[in-house]
């Protein structure tokens, strides 16, 4: 078996730095009598190096597909051509389609690291082994329901001394050369696209556990996720105004910087000016936010992955095309958000007088003004977001994850603002170009331009820099828009009753 293998350490998942410190000095043998082989001691490689060798059938310095099914098969480990093909995609940094010895230690250290998380999390007496009772409650928590005869029947294809408990060597033993993907600590503690918004509702939806579905509770994040994004939009709607005012009316003949741009605004029409647009632009949450989780979910079946959870390049594919169908909706209201934010003193009486004068002026086309490089922004702005924020995820789960998957708020503010603001930067001239065709009729005597024209009169005429016209609001708007999300979301969450942990 593996444990011939690797480290024979009785000791559990480390526990606080503190309390490992004084139970070293105690007794430091009973603590880790092999020198933390697994862990990064003395014998730590040669051990590996042993595995590897056991596992490299063919002799060849590289483990592929064949190598571990035979080898695993030899250890008595029994796997699908689906699981092995999972764990050598997942360590293979050169795509060669095997693992050379230095990407088999990379994956095992990695894997090892999230195999801690979940013996920590099921180990709910914290004593360092899960009995029958810990493995009920914990599916019970995911929303699995089995009886005490199955959680046994659990247990005793673990257990290898009889004790009836599986400790933390066991459980490595058995799930170390078992693909694990997407562990619920981590979907419960990471919510990205829910928690944070900051005005551009174009990220990819966020995963819910089976028991946050079977509950109820995914709803409830919905709901908490929309009123925080508008107590978040509408706090920051003077910035999002003014946004959109240089982004249509800037240039290098009227140079608009910040402070003259909210003077002219308040000159115009008043403090109450600086929200002109907000109304439209809080309405559409409830429906966008409600169309992309339904699209997400269907699409997700169609994929029809066999994991719970999508894997990264399944989920901005999926999140895409949700986010598409969503924006592809909801897109009228887009363009009344634009015109009303452009308004100047008693041109509409409101949001449906708007819409009326835009119907009989300009017809039902005037609604999709802007909708081609509004789609293809989606792709870069999930894309972007999605993978910045799993890096900055993975790069903290790897580094500081012992004892749980929980980052605190202060890494996952972080995290969240810095993936948005990198997604609202690759995505920003097409947003420009946008709102900039959005606006067109509400200019006195705009030609009609196509997408690619309007990008070649901008770089003809403003240059690249034109192309990024009010980006200083819009940075300047995301980091309250992310704490304020944050704050009132956490708020509601307990108003609604959401189970935190």
């Amino acid at each position: 078996m593996v444990s011939s293998v690797l480290c024979r350490c009785v000791a559990s998942p480390p526990p606080d730095p503190a309390a490992s410190a004084s139970s070293s000095a105690s007794s430091p043998a009973s603590v880790d009598p092999c020198g933390g082989a697994v862990c990064g001691g003395p014998d730590h490689r040669l051990r590996l190096w042993s595995l590897f060798q056991t596992l490299d059938v063919n002799r060849d310095g590289g483990l592929c597909v064949n190598d571990l099914a035979v080898g695993l098969r030899r250890l008595g480990l029994h796997r699908t051509e689906g699981e092995l093909r999972k764990i050598v995609q997942a360590g293979d940094k050169d795509l060669d389609g095997q693992l050379d010895f230095e990407e088999f230690v990379h994956y095992l250290q990695d894997h090892e690291k999230k195999l801690r998380l979940v013996f920590k999390s099921l180990d709910k007496k914290n004593d360092g082994r899960i009995d029958a009772q810990e493995i009920m409650q914990s599916l019970r928590d995911l929303g699995v329901k089995i009886s005490e005869q199955q959680a046994e029947k659990i247990l005793k294809s673990m257990d290898k001394n009889g004790t009836m408990t599986i400790d933390w060597n066991e459980w490595r033993d058995y799930h170390l050369l078992h693909p694990v993907e997407n562990i619920p600590e981590i979907i419960l503690y990471w919510k990205h696209s829910t928690i944070f918004d900051v005005g551009e509702n174009l990220t990819v939806p966020d995963e819910f556990t089976v028991e946050e579905r079977q509950t109820g509770m995914w709803w409830r994040h919905l709901v908490a996720g929309g009123g925080a994004g508008a107590v978040s939009r509408t706090c920051t709607a003077p910035l999002d105004r003014l946004k959109v005012l240089m982004q249509v009316h800037a240039s290098r003949s009227n140079n608009m910087c910040i402070v003259g741009g909210f003077t002219q605004m308040i000159r115009e029409g008043g403090a109450r000016s600086l929200w002109r647009g907000n109304g439209i632009n809080v309405l559409k949450i409830a429906p966008e936010s409600a169309i992309k989780f339904m699209a997400y979910e269907q699409i997700k079946r169609l994929i029809g992955s066999d994991q719970e959870t999508l894997r990264i390049h399944e989920r901005l594919v999926a999140g895409s095309l949700a986010g598409a169908i969503a924006q592809s909706s909801i897109y009228p209201m887009e363009v009344l958000k634009t015109r009303m934010a452009l308004r100047k003193t008693g041109q509409y009486s409101g949001m449906l007088d708007c819409a009326r004068k835009i119907l009989a002026r300009e017809g039902v086309a005037a609604f999709y003004k802007g909708y081609v490089p509004n789609m293809l922004g989606i792709i870069p702005y999930a894309g972007i977001d999605l993978a910045v924020y799993e890096t900055l995820k993975n790069a903290w789960l790897q580094r500081y994850a012992v004892n749980s998957a929980d980052p605190g708020v202060f890494v996952l503010l972080a995290c969240g603002t810095m993936s948005s603001t990198c997604g609202q930067l690759a995505s920003y001239p097409l947003a420009l170009v946008r709102t900039r065709m959005q606006a067109q009729a509400s200019m006195e005597g705009a030609p009609e331009v196509t997408m690619s024209s309007l990008f070649k009169q901008i770089l003809r005429t403003e240059g690249a820099f034109g192309l990024y016209r009010g980006l200083a609001p819009n940075f300047m708007k995301v980091i309250p828009a992310v704490s304020i999300s944050y704050v009132v979301y956490e708020n509601l969450k307990i108003t609604l009753g959401v189970q935190s942990r």
